[in-house]
């Protein structure tokens, strides 16, 4: 028996913790949390054991083999102290409470007059937990103010502390980059005299790949192309244990919100010496790369180069370039260089609509802020053929770095995507069978078959339900020194190679082919190769947490944005059902919110959760994932990130994926009866769930 600190879930839901007190230098074990099933047997009024991620707990621990470890537990014990962010409410005597912006916390936080460090009313809040008593308040005391609530950008400060990313860095890393200075040509190629471009956002600040393409001047390939990828050489500047790189691992990644970036490396590199800026001399790593009419690969080259970019576009501007608008700029490029990167692009687009990639069609929305940092509104983000077009730039050049370091004897840090869980596609299998769609068996799908079935629906009412239930399916992307392919593209081989400046993955990619390749300085050391086992599952965890910090803070945005129209009607889509209510998307935002059950019309609903339905059982009213219903904003929380809605009773409130507009009661599927085939009476409390 042993005290453990429970951790984190998994992607599964599986809890796992780690020893109370650990004082090797080894990483502690991984232990598995084993709750009793409901519904086991009890002794005597006794129930079962509930915990939760946080809690601290005294469990039985078994081994269960691979240096994992299972624990039942037998007691939960004084949570061990933690942090929190939250909003400061003063009371009469000085003290206050906090309002915790994780939603998920619905526990009230005390904080003693003694405790406060002078906060004021509205003020943000990092506090450490002091007590967890189990009744009555959580008390804490106050660690850091970090400003009023209602300042400019206090929405992603508030991501920032609360997933603890690492946002200031250390004074040597600050001097060192302030220190640095432009790459001579040395043993580099120069490719100063080719015509690359950057094609980047409007927004972007950071340009760390650029683009180049010409016909292929070789009798024997007739038609085909060669394509030159230009990336920052990041790996020149950052080397391998200095403070640099310390703080650019502890980050892992840039993070990206709507009103600020949090940089993996300092600006004087992110936006200076390692940025492709226009008409200015820049190291870099470059894949040279040969393709056939039909864009397929035929070889390929990695060098280190110093290059010059002549230009620095947007996909805005490309895009309107091809569309016969050109600018200032674009028109004395078209002829040698927009117009050989759409021709290579075409090619390339074949090759990969031959050999079969995941075609997921899901809007991604933009939060759009002012100077002050102020939302003015959220909108869908374009989607051209000049993204497309670096899209699969890239992608070859990612593949390109990935054979190369599969051909050499140094370790390599690929970017895998396993195929899916065989019960998620068993659970798809089911969902669409409503729908009369086939799934074919788990070891035998392609992504061309998840395409298919993608087609079957396009531009059907079916086809954002389908999307979605086709992506909760897929398995997560990782980063490992052991390659299993990427299923999702469909490509045997895959590593990150272009975005050194904002992935520390990329940095370690570029690192090994440099050694590999014997290219100079700032690879890794020909004496020891590094253990990329601990890294990966860094550097894959910090991607997850910075995925889920931008989610939220989006989240925040859109409330704050919604604050304003309270009362308001709005049409959305049902995006998930549950036991406790409805997720509703809406569309004319992408705003996520929840439609408890309090907000539906009084009834007794049941969740069928193989056909992702909500039946009423008296008035019928029947809600599937998919439908598109009216709802009216009850209430925003845009310190907590959360939106409330509640059901609007329309005549024409749901249309059906297959059936059009339609009233909401009668006519929907019959309610599920149970067991003995009637329906268990309940009583009026337990009516509206």
């Amino acid at each position: 028996m042993t005290v453990i600190d429970i951790t984190h879930t998994d992607k599964d839901g599986d809890m796992f913790a780690k020893p109370a007190e650990w004082n090797s230098d080894a990483a502690p074990p991984k232990i598995l949390v084993i709750l009793p099933k409901r519904g086991g047997p009890k002794r005597g009024r006794e129930r079962p054991l509930t915990v939760g991620v946080g809690d601290r707990v005294l469990a039985r621990i078994a081994p269960a083999g691979d240096d994992t470890y299972e624990a039942r537990p037998m007691k939960r014990l004084a949570a061990a102290p933690q942090s929190m962010i939250g909003v400061f409410e003063v009371n009469k005597d000085g003290g206050g409470y906090l309002r915790p912006v994780d939603k998920r916390i619905r526990d009230t936080v005390a904080i003693p007059a003694k405790d406060t460090l002078g906060a004021k009313q509205g003020d943000l809040l990092a506090v450490q937990i002091t007590d967890q008593p189990r009744h009555g308040p959580w008390r804490a005391k106050v660690t850091e103010c970090l400003g009023r609530i209602d300042a400019p950008k206090h929405l992603s400060l508030i991501a920032i502390h609360a997933h603890g990313l690492p946002h200031v860095f250390s004074d040597e890393a600050q001097g060192q980059a302030k220190a640095a200075q432009g790459a001579t040509l040395g043993d580099r190629v120069d490719l100063r005299q080719i015509p690359l471009v950057t094609i980047d956002g409007e927004d972007a600040r950071d340009f760390d790949d650029a683009v180049f393409a010409e016909p292929d001047t070789d009798e024997k390939n007739p038609g085909g192309w060669h394509i030159l990828v230009a990336i920052a050489d990041v790996a020149w500047y950052v080397r391998t244990g200095d403070a640099l790189d310390r703080d650019a691992y502890a980050r892992g990644n840039s993070v990206y919100f709507p009103d600020r970036v949090v940089p993996m490396l300092p600006e004087e590199l992110s936006n200076g010496w390692c940025s492709l800026k226009p008409h200015e001399d820049r190291p870099c790593l470059a894949a040279h790369m040969w393709l056939d009419a039909h864009g397929r690969v035929l070889r390929h080259q990695i060098i280190r180069g110093l290059m010059r970019s002549a230009a620095r576009l947007t996909y805005d501007q490309v895009q309107k370039a091809k569309d016969g608008h050109t600018d200032d700029v674009t028109a004395s490029l078209m002829k040698d260089v927009i117009e050989p990167l759409y021709g290579a692009y075409r090619a390339l687009d074949e090759a990969r609509a031959k050999r079969g990639t995941l075609e997921l069609d899901i809007t991604e929305r933009k939060i759009i802020v002012d100077h002050d940092g102020h939302i003015t509104g959220v909108v869908p983000r374009a989607r051209y053929d000049s993204h497309k077009l670096i899209e699969e730039f890239m992608i070859a050049a990612n593949v390109a770095a990935a054979e190369t370091l599969a051909a050499s004897a140094y370790p390599a840090v690929y970017r895998i995507h396993d195929r899916p869980d065989p019960e998620r596609v068993d659970a798809l299998r089911e969902a669409l069978g409503t729908l009369n769609i086939s799934v074919a068996n788990a070891d035998a799908l392609k992504p061309q078959d998840f395409n298919k079935i993608l087609s079957q629906v396009r531009g059907t009412p079916n086809e954002n339900l389908v999307n979605t239930l086709v992506l909760r399916t897929q398995s997560q992307a990782l980063y490992s020194k052991d390659n299993i392919g990427h299923f999702g593209l469909g490509l045997r081989k895959y590593a990150h190679f272009t975005s050194p400046i904002r992935r520390y993955s990329d940095l370690l990619v570029h690192r090994a082919l440099v050694a590999a390749k014997k290219l100079g300085e700032g690879g890794w050391s020909a004496n020891h190769d590094p253990n990329l086992d601990p890294i990966t599952e860094h550097i894959s965890a910090t991607e997850r947490r910075a995925a889920m910090a931008e989610r939220q803070t989006v989240d925040r945005f859109t409330a704050a944005f919604l604050a304003t129209k309270t009362g308001a009607v709005f049409r959305g889509r049902v995006s998930g059902v549950s036991r406790f209510g409805i997720f509703v998307n809406l569309e004319a935002t992408g705003a996520d919110g929840i439609l408890p059950m309090r907000g539906l019309p009084q009834d007794f609903y049941d969740l069928d959760e193989r056909n992702h339905l909500l039946v009423g059982r008296r008035h019928g009213l029947t809600l599937r994932t998919g439908d598109i219903i009216d709802v009216r904003l009850r209430e925003t929380n845009d310190v907590a990130g959360s939106i409330v809605f509640e059901y609007v009773d329309r005549a024409d409130k749901i249309m059906r994926p297959g059936e059009g507009d339609r009233s909401g009661k009668g006519g929907g599927l019959p309610p599920r009866p149970n067991s003995k085939g009637k329906f268990k009476e309940r009583s009026r409390k337990h009516r509206r769930r």
